[in-house]
């Protein structure tokens, strides 16, 4: 059986209230979400955090799924959005605390510069969110969650168009954040 066709079928039966192909299911997603999740986030504990809580979402909210876009692309926008909520807490965290604050760019001295980069680009996202808030879905996941143009367009209900557009224009804000020399910071 296809590997697809398998979660599909998953899908289907845990839909209809069967708890043995949930779990099944959930295990299957487990090594998906926690990369989309380490995409995110630079700590592998702050992303299997968010991977948690995304695979949490997608039990309570498996009944949603009704086939808009591929499977694979839902779970995607789940674990996406859970890593970026994770981020966020921890920002509010810190501040709360009065621990010191997430470095609003990253020192190179003391963070790898894989970690820092996404930790500009999620302070990136959340500007781009503030100002063009249309443009962040299709970028996350494209250049995120690497899905096609095609499947953006289905999960997004949107033109493919629109959606090529609407990637183009993000990248472009992206770009101007996330150079050194940017104005923006």
């Amino acid at each position: 059986m296809d590997p697809d066709e398998d979660v599909d079928a998953l899908v289907r039966a845990a839909q209809a209230g069967d708890a043995e192909a949930l779990n099944e299911l959930l295990v299957r997603l487990q090594p998906l979400v926690l990369h989309r999740c380490s995409r995110f986030l630079p700590h592998r504990m702050d992303a299997e955090e968010a991977a948690q809580d995304a695979l949490l979402m997608i039990s309570r909210h498996l009944r949603d799924f009704g086939g808009r876009g591929s499977f694979r692309g839902w779970v995607t926008v789940i674990a996406s959005n859970c890593a970026r909520g994770t981020y966020r807490s921890m920002r509010r965290h810190s501040e709360v605390v009065g621990a010191a604050p997430l470095l609003e760019s990253a020192d190179p001295q003391t963070t790898s510069v894989i970690a820092g980069t996404r930790l500009d680009l999620l302070e990136t996202l959340d500007a781009l969110g503030a100002a063009y808030p249309d443009l962040v879905d299709p970028f996350v996941l494209r250049d995120l969650g690497e899905l096609t143009y095609d499947e953006i367009a289905a999960i997004l209900n949107l033109p493919l168009s629109t959606v090529k557009d609407r990637i183009h224009r993000a990248r472009t804000f992206v770009r101007g954040r996330l150079r050194p020399s940017a104005e923006h910071r």
